[in-house]
């Protein structure tokens, strides 16, 4: 793709799983950010497909973190560069498990204070890193390894959460369109004060795929629906042009959920509420683009 950079800031020495795509949403996040970036990691894939001390496989500062102190430490270091004069990116790269869950306070810390930095939430909807338990993140009728019979309650509304807080930008993406991310975190990062990017992360051993079937899952994941591509900038939606034609022409849901694992055995009552939370979700997010709401 001619409109992305050739220049690499993830090297190919990364300790990922084959096929994961959090890996390449980080190489796409780090083309669009450029070499003048600090990523800030809490505990999560990131901060293991790094490396082991003292070799790295990133070519930018990285700032390991704990877990519900990602967005408390970017916001020190976000004013430290200002008072220096310095324009330097300030990204926290962090899973669901630490911003939707364990981290949620300090990111809503940060929002409320306008904090200039961009908070990206790569989304595997589980504690990958420590063996795919059970998230705030993670959907209903997925099994993990604490939800052995599939999860009986609904994905935490990230995305709904964070627009209370009313902040210059926010978006959600996925790295199977990736020069849609990549335009979202340059916007991102080009809009003062705090933006957020929500991207959906298939995960291949946590979701039971085959390696090379990531970046196919995250595609169904648009075109059903079940992932809608959108940004919000000083309050105005727009629904991005993937999610566009999927909602002309919907895929059917199991198409997607057929294809993992975790999904093995789940209810029709699942899929059912899975369907109508897809439904209510694209009618609210029109009815907001068309400035009904």
């Amino acid at each position: 793709m001619a409109e992305i950079p050739k220049e690499e800031y993830l090297e190919k020495c990364t300790t990922a799983c084959a096929g994961c795509t959090s890996s390449l949403t980080l190489r796409y996040v780090l083309k669009a950010a450029g070499p003048d970036t600090v990523l800030v990691v809490p505990a999560c894939c990131t901060s293991i497909l790094q490396g082991i001390y003292p070799n790295t496989s990133f070519s930018v500062p990285v700032y390991n973190i704990a877990f519900a102190a990602a967005a408390a430490c970017a916001s020190g270091m976000s004013e430290a560069f200002a008072s220096m004069g310095k324009k330097t990116n300030v990204i926290v790269y962090a899973g669901d498990g630490g911003t939707i869950d364990i981290g949620i306070q300090a990111l809503s810390g940060a929002l409320e204070r306008g904090t200039d930095f961009l908070y990206i939430c790569y989304d595997n909807e589980a504690y990958g890193n420590t063996g795919m338990q059970r998230s705030g993140a993670t959907p209903m009728g997925a099994r993990t390894t604490t939800t052995p019979g599939g999860k009986t309650d609904a994905k935490k509304d990230l995305d709904r959460i964070v627009a209370a807080h009313n902040i210059p930008y926010q978006a959600t993406a996925t790295p199977a369109y990736p020069k849609d991310l990549y335009e979202k975190v340059k916007t991102a990062l080009a809009t003062p004060g705090p933006s957020f990017i929500h991207i959906l992360a298939p995960c291949p051993p946590g979701w039971r795929i085959a390696s090379d079937m990531s970046v196919t899952v995250g595609k169904l994941a648009v075109k059903t629906g079940s992932w809608v591509l959108w940004e919000r900038k000083y309050g105005e939606l727009r629904i991005s042009s993937p999610s566009k034609s999927a909602m002309k022409k919907r895929a059917p849901l199991r198409e997607y959920l057929s294809v993992q694992g975790r999904f093995k055995g789940i209810s029709d009552s699942a899929v059912n509420e899975l369907e109508q939370a897809i439904e209510k979700n694209i009618a609210q997010l029109a009815k907001e683009e068309a400035g009904e709401c």
